[in-house]
């Protein structure tokens, strides 16, 4: 990870470590969403690859939060990590594991969060250079789970659960060791008008605050 990025990433989890998967927006809709989100203190952003143009929509957010870690999911080949680098995208995000991807991302100085559910994907990705693991699905991943995992991995290793998160069950992921989470249809789908993705943005805030004042 180059420094800058580095720099970026250590912020934007500090701040909130909340990954915005904004899979179906639009171009059109990016400003608007994005600022609704960082006004709820997200800085961190996911386009996934199967939205619709999804490369203008990371150009777009890239562009108008330069402090954010701004980037695309759903990412499976080493050509995608470099379209998305291209359009400004600063973290690779992918349902599973592959070592190519996460290789490529770590080449180009982008943050890696491969998928993974079990202690054998997770210490390949770790091998591959993956900044984080991204658990997924969260829904197969129960806290206990995420307890199991936390008990063998490096201390410093952020663990992000994916799929099925609400601002209800956050706090018993985050006693069980997850470090953040990524949150999908729960904070975005597409249609979404910005000032209900900012109530969605703000609930999930304050959730998460709950969970660290607890």
């Amino acid at each position: 990870m180059n420094t800058n990025t580095q720099a970026a990433w250590q912020a934007a989890s500090r701040a909130l470590p909340l990954v915005a998967i904004l899979r179906g927006i639009t171009p059109g809709e990016a400003d608007a969403v994005g600022d609704a989100l960082w006004q709820a203190g997200f800085r961190l952003m996911e386009v996934p690859l199967n939205s619709p143009s999804p490369m203008e929509s990371i150009a777009r957010l890239a562009r108008r939060f330069p402090e954010a870690i701004v980037g695309a999911g759903t990412v499976r080949t080493a050509d995608e990590v470099r379209q998305v680098q291209d359009a400004g995208g600063r973290v690779v995000v992918s349902p599973h594991f592959d070592a190519d991807v996460v290789q490529a991302a770590v080449r180009q100085g982008m943050v890696a969060l491969p998928g993974v559910m079990t202690p054998t994907e997770a210490f390949a990705a770790l091998a591959a250079g993956a900044t984080g693991l991204k658990l997924f699905p969260a829904e197969m991943v129960p806290p206990g789970a995420v307890k199991a995992l936390r008990a063998v991995l490096p201390a410093q290793v952020a663990l992000f659960p994916v799929g099925g998160i609400t601002p209800a069950n956050m706090g018993e992921y985050r006693a069980a060791g997850a470090n953040g989470f990524g949150i999908g249809s729960a904070l975005y789908k597409p249609g979404m008008d910005a000032a209900a993705v900012a109530a969605s943005a703000r609930a999930f805030a304050d959730a998460w605050a709950g969970t660290m004042r607890a």
